[in-house]
């Protein structure tokens, strides 16, 4: 039969045991108040992602871009084509009511639209096209040849859908936007359909933790 210890090395145990206990519950505590709040976005945290790094492609008034050109803003990037019918048009539209939730700070959001359709959106026709939705709204438009790598970079979908003519082709492709933060790096991906209050919400959290 194993001696029951005696009664004071037992209690002198216990202490020690509740004040270690004691002990690591304040520091835990102290450590959670010395972390800060990571940012609740509504869109999907693409933080430290190894994909969607930038761009370097040529805008609709010929000029080259980067997204280190629009420090200070938050960029929103989303891939389309002037003669989709529904997805795209209703994305640049909602980047236009996201521009006016922002209020004073809508200077501090660029949006850029890069085309999956070079064949047939010339630098005019794109500019135009942004002309329909903000006049400071930019296209990119990638070369056919740079396409394919673009996509890759973005890790986006887009395929042709053959019409009854050779020119009356049709594209589906991918619908969400990527968006970066005022250093320019890659935060998140809003999804289509999310609407503007969210996109809003999320751009004014990366505007105020930048």
């Amino acid at each position: 039969m194993k001696t029951p210890l005696p009664m004071s090395f037992a209690r002198r145990h216990t202490l020690k045991t509740l004040a270690g206990l004691a002990a690591l519950s304040v520091t835990s505590a102290w450590l959670a108040g010395c972390t800060p709040d990571k940012p609740q976005f509504k869109s999907i945290d693409l933080t430290g992602a190894d994909y969607a790094q930038g761009f370097s492609l040529t805008d609709h008034n010929g000029q080259l871009r980067t997204v280190k050109d629009f420090a200070g803003k938050v960029v929103v990037v989303f891939f389309g084509f002037t003669q989709c019918p529904d997805v795209c048009p209703t994305s640049m539209a909602e980047l236009a009511e996201v521009k006016r939730l922002l209020g004073p700070e809508g200077d501090k959001l660029q949006a850029i639209f890069i085309t999956v359709d070079p064949e047939r959106d010339t630098p005019e026709l794109l500019k135009a096209y942004m002309g329909n939705f903000d006049p400071a709204f930019l296209a990119l438009r990638p070369t056919p040849e740079q396409l394919p790598q673009v996509a890759k970079d973005f890790k986006i979908y887009y395929k042709k859908v053959d019409g009854k003519t050779k020119g009356s082709y049709t594209l589906d492709h991918s619908a969400g936007s990527y968006i970066y933060d005022p250093q320019g790096r890659i935060r998140l991906y809003n999804r289509y359909g999310s609407g503007a209050e969210v996109l809003a919400s999320d751009i004014r959290l990366l505007i105020k933790t930048s």
